[in-house]
Order: C-alpha cells, then structure tokens, then sequence
C-alpha cells in the first residue's frame, strides 16, 4: 500500500461514503445531475466502467437496470459495501485497482466510462494525465467518458468562508488563489478553465461542462429545509441552468463530458 493509498483508507475508514449522495437534499441534487447527463448518453446494451466506483451508487443502480457494468474501487472498505449490494442477475464485476494502471482491460473495451471519483485525490500532473489517458484507452472509439472533479472556489467558499480557514487555503494556494494539490489535505481542485485546456491535450471533443450540484452545499440549510415540492421547483432550475458557463464555476462539482475521437 503506498503513502497515498493509506491516506485515503485513513480517511474514508471515518466517512460515510455510502449515503453521500442521498444522506440530504442538497447532496441529493449531484447525483441527480450526474444520472441525468449519464443517461443522456447511455444507449441500449452499452457496456460500462466506472473507475473509482466507490460504494457502488452508479455502478449498482446501472447493473440493476440491465447493463454490463465493470467497477474498480482502490479502497477495500468501498469495494466490500459494493459487493455487498451485488444481487443475483447483476452482470456486474467489481475489482480493486487503481485509475492510473487499467492494464486488466484490452483498448477500445467500454462505451462508456464514468470518472467520478479518482480526480478528487489525484495530486501530480502526471497522475491526472495517466487517469485520463487510461480512462480514454478503455474507451471505444466515439465512446463517451464523464469526469469529474472538484473546483478550487467551491473549497474556498464551502471549506474557506463556511468553515472559516481561509487563512489555512491562502497558506496552501499562490497569489492568485490556485489551490496546491497535497495528499494530506485529502482533496486536489481545479479551475474549470485550466481542466478544459488540460483537456485539449488528449484525442477528444469536448461535449459539455455541467454543474453538477451547483451552489446547492452553500445553501444547504436552505435547500434541505425544503417541501417536496419547493425541492422539485429548485431541482427544476437547476437542472434548466446547470451547464451555462457563467454559472459553473463555483459548483462543489463539475462533469467533464468528451467523446472519445
């Protein structure tokens, strides 16, 4: 196990991945953004990965609907839990490995392969490129990757104003504000201008950016107090706004959507 690996297990060993995305409203709204563009994509009898699959909130609900799913998780902890949700008739493989090295695949194997996770925690450039590289290998030619990665100003408004360390992200960022990437703070941002341009170095056409969830964390309180009906009324906005350009910025999560070419 290297440094980073036992950085990562230390720290999901006392986090609840698994309700993430459905533990609130609010938290509710990513994986509500992230099912819809997936599924704009996804056809009949495609084949899919998901790389960093973590506890299997893709993975399971896409193999429950029918189709060939292959998850690898790096973190024991997340694979056992996705296993555990495995039923009979799933056709769905889940291994450990690691984002950087997908050797266990031959090229040009899936249609579509979901990134959702990995760039959280990826801290050298030559890491990222290896994630991408790889992810784009496994995909057949014309095939769609979804990524996603986390924005520096989302940190600094969420973890920076809300939580008050802004004088902790000054000390880790340059003069303009970029975020370092360092394994021991646990999570690597980007800027959505410098993910795009680090994008036009790989064989792809870039399809769409998409807010994932928006501004929804730093109105928590406000969205999880919601009726039902007030919710379905903000999801309704979002989902209307969630990939106009002006607005992507400050989203705690951005989807990267590219075919591959």
């Amino acid at each position: 196990m290297n440094d980073v690996e036992k950085i990562l297990n230390d720290y999901y060993s006392n986090y609840d991945e698994d309700s993430r995305l459905v533990k609130d409203k609010a938290h509710h709204i990513e994986y509500i953004t992230t099912t819809k563009y997936i599924e704009k994509y996804l056809k009949d009898g495609d084949r899919i990965l998901e790389v960093g699959a973590g506890t299997g909130r893709y993975s399971i609900n896409y193999a429950s609907k029918g189709y060939m799913v292959d998850s690898v998780e790096l973190l024991d902890k997340n694979l056992d839990i996705l296993k555990s949700k495995i039923t009979k008739g799933m056709n769905i493989n889940a291994i450990k490995g690691n984002c950087i090295d997908l050797n266990m695949y031959s090229d040009n194997t899936f249609d579509i392969t979901l990134v959702l996770g990995p760039l959280y925690h990826l801290y050298d450039e030559s890491d990222i490129r290896k994630a991408i590289s790889e992810a784009l290998r496994v995909t057949k030619r014309n095939g769609k990757i979804i990524m996603s990665y986390i924005t520096d100003d989302a940190v600094i408004l969420s973890y920076g104003v809300r939580k008050g360390n802004l004088k902790r992200l000054k000390e880790i960022s340059d003069e303009n504000w970029n975020i370092a990437k360092i394994k021991e703070e646990i999570f690597a941002t980007f800027k959505v201008n410098d993910f795009s341009n680090l994008m036009k170095n790989f064989e792809v056409k870039e399809l769409e950016t998409v807010a994932a969830d928006g501004i929804a964390l730093k109105l928590r309180e406000y969205i999880n107090s919601f009726s039902e009906e007030d919710f379905n009324l903000y999801v309704d906005y979002h989902l209307k706004n969630c990939n106009r350009q002006d607005l992507i910025g400050h989203s705690s999560h951005v989807l990267e959507i590219v075919e591959k070419i």
